[in-house]
């Protein structure tokens, strides 16, 4: 039987669930933190803004609508989620997971400093690094058990793998639009990041299908980007999003190549 099809954990069947109240939830949740952000001006790091504590409204989303479908059994089940790591039966895919925002991140860095840009060597400390895995893994379950854990499925049932990653990619590129500006981006920065952040949902969501559907495999995936563009030189102000978001396009294109379009597992449908 088609997975999608299948009557969802959290208690509806994806094609009766609506991405669309999800995401208008998501933003009204948001207004309270981008009213901060613009007030108080505060940066939690380099880059990055009060604003950025939206990243539990995804959850928060998901929580309110799958209490709405199914009461406390519903978000219970969401939250357990946050920890499916026994659904990555294939453990080979631990290595994209974990080690693909770092050769992205290399290769940017390698291409700048070939075509001539001026990009200190990073400095990386173990103990800081630690603090930043665990706090953006923490904004990254927040945000995966939203898009991941509740959205996806429904938008892969009537759109596909590949448009429902790119509509949501989208969507997530417009959420972090007000954080993007109070922390000062360009017009033509955001446009380049939106790029990397399309093609990073393109990548989440073969990842996600190809390890069980698991929103644990695609939060570490999401905490490594974060990490590793605040650990290029220095605090991610050097990060290019140019460079970075054209490689990040790449890998998606070869993903959909290779996996094809319609489930990005390289089987028929899932």
């Amino acid at each position: 039987m088609d997975n999608l099809q299948q009557t969802s954990t959290l208690g509806q069947s994806p094609s009766n669930r609506s991405p669309l109240a999800f995401f208008i939830l998501v933003f009204v949740l948001a207004i309270p933190f981008w009213v901060i952000g613009g007030l108080t001006g505060f940066q939690l790091l380099p880059g990055l803004p009060v604003t950025a504590l939206m990243a539990v409204c995804p959850a928060l989303a998901a929580l309110i609508l799958a209490y709405r479908e199914n009461r406390s059994a519903g978000m219970t089940v969401l939250l357990k989620r946050a920890f499916d790591y026994k659904r990555i039966k294939a453990k080979v895919w631990y290595a994209p997971i974990l080690l693909l925002m770092p050769v992205v991140m290399v290769m940017s860095f390698a291409v700048m400093r070939l075509t001539g840009t001026s990009v200190p060597d990073p400095i990386i400390a173990v103990l800081p690094t630690v603090i930043l895995v665990v706090v953006f893994f923490i904004s990254a379950l927040c945000e995966e058990l939203g898009w991941s854990g509740y959205a996806i499925d429904p938008m892969q049932h009537r759109l596909g793998a590949l448009h429902a990653s790119i509509v949501l990619g989208s969507v997530c590129a417009i959420f972090h639009y007000v954080a993007l500006v109070q922390a000062d981006r360009s017009v033509a920065w955001i446009a380049w990041w939106s790029l990397s952040t399309v093609a990073l949902r393109v990548i989440i969501v073969w990842l996600y299908n190809n390890t069980g559907k698991s929103v644990f495999a695609v939060s570490l995936l999401h905490m490594m980007f974060n990490v590793t563009w605040q650990l290029f030189p220095v605090n991610g102000s050097y990060y290019d999003p140019r460079v970075s978001g054209s490689i990040m396009a790449l890998v998606a294109v070869i993903v959909i190549v290779i996996w094809g379009p319609q489930t990005l597992t390289g089987h028929g449908k899932t």
